[in-house]
């Protein structure tokens, strides 16, 4: 009962933290309808200056520790950015109305990571003094990759089996009309591998089916988020930044998020329109799956807490990656990699549900379980 009332009372103290307020507000002037409009450069600013200090943060970090630490933590983001992809394929894949490559790309989507709902988790974590790692920022690339190169990878394999499907169906039907009519020559014939074995080497030699794995990485590092975090991480690591950290990028923090919260509120209910388009499966899916990838997290994150004495804190970033969603690299990647897949599908369910979810009540769950379990 100590553990409930604890777990409970955290939570609803999560809810009333300055971050949250922002994005319920942003969420609540866009359903009355106001014309507050924040440019997109000026949010494209912001994203950039949270993450460079993300990554200041992490580089910085990563130079004054031991790497050796990093291994089991950075191991089970990789495992759970892969994991959340196929959760997506044998489960959302399998409900009504639900395309196999949308349920895909969605899982794609929500297994990369949102820095702007990790930048959130960390704000709280720092106002309710419970300490982290500095360098658990830099888990971000080490799930948000291998679950855009997973998910991609996985479509097109599943795409390219149904087109051999549909080809191999066609040559036994071919080869059943031919049985029917009488012999002779036909103009079209040509255009169709006369045997199963010219039709496999057909696609043996053909290199357009071969799905590569560098380009998908290579897109994914060029991304804005990454980018942007990627370049702290290594002026953290290679340079001495720690004056204008301390004078600009850490003290502007804060600020610059509850922007970027209010922004993301009123962007997410502009977006609730596109998951009328698609099942409302999506729906459903948006709300559960934030918690279920945060639990994986959660618990690969215990098990490196207590064999690495990884933080509690720590764990908290790893489950709220886990449960957070792409909003900014990731869609532009899975647009490219899966273009058969549907945008309003995977895109609204992230915008949508997910982000707000695993903002609004991601945060504060696995914020308030880990002071129930660490005190």
């Amino acid at each position: 009962m100590d553990f409930l009332s604890l777990f409970l009372m955290d939570f609803v103290k999560q809810l009333q933290s300055p971050t949250l307020a922002f994005l319920i507000g942003g969420m609540v002037i866009a359903a009355l309808g106001s014309e507050l409009v924040i440019p997109e450069a000026i949010c494209t600013i912001i994203v950039f200056m949270l993450l460079t200090k993300i990554g200041l943060t992490g580089g910085i970090a990563i130079r004054n520790s031991n790497l050796a630490d990093m291994v089991l933590p950075a191991a089970f983001a990789v495992v759970t950015g892969i994991v959340v992809v196929f959760i997506a394929r044998y489960t959302l894949a399998k409900l009504p109305k639900v395309k196999t490559v949308d349920a895909i790309a969605t899982g794609g989507l929500f297994g990369a990571v949102s820095g702007s709902t990790m930048a959130a988790a960390l704000t709280l974590l720092e106002e309710e003094k419970i300490p982290y790692e500095a360098w658990a920022g830099a888990l971000y690339p080490f799930m948000d990759i291998p679950a855009l190169v997973t998910a991609i990878v996985v479509a097109n394999i599943y795409i390219n089996k149904k087109k051999r499907k549909e080809v191999a169906y066609s040559i036994g039907q071919e080869s059943f009309s031919e049985q029917l009519v009488a012999a002779g020559d036909y103009p079209d014939q040509k255009d169709y591998p006369s045997s199963r074995q010219e039709y496999l080497s057909q696609q043996k030699g053909d290199g357009d089916n071969r799905v590569k794995i560098w380009p998908i990485i290579e897109e994914s590092l060029r991304g804005p988020a990454l980018s942007a975090m990627l370049l702290g991480l290594a002026l953290g690591l290679f340079t001495r930044p720690e004056s204008v950290y301390k004078s600009f990028y850490d003290p502007a923090f804060r600020g610059l998020l509850s922007i970027l919260m209010l922004v993301m509120g009123m962007e997410a209910w502009s977006r609730v329109g596109e998951l009328r388009k698609v099942a409302q499966w999506y729906v459903v899916y948006s709300v559960i799956a934030p918690f279920v990838h945060g639990l994986i997290a959660f618990g690969l994150g215990m098990i490196a807490h207590y064999t690495m004495n990884f933080s509690m804190g720590g764990v908290v970033v790893l489950a709220v990656i886990a449960s957070s969603s792409s909003d900014i690299s990731g869609p532009p990647t899975l647009r490219a990699g899966i273009p058969s897949a549907n945008p309003s599908a995977y895109i609204g369910a992230s915008t949508a549900v997910g982000t707000p979810v695993a903002i609004g009540l991601c945060i504060p769950f696995f914020l308030g379980l880990a002071q129930a379990l660490g005190g």
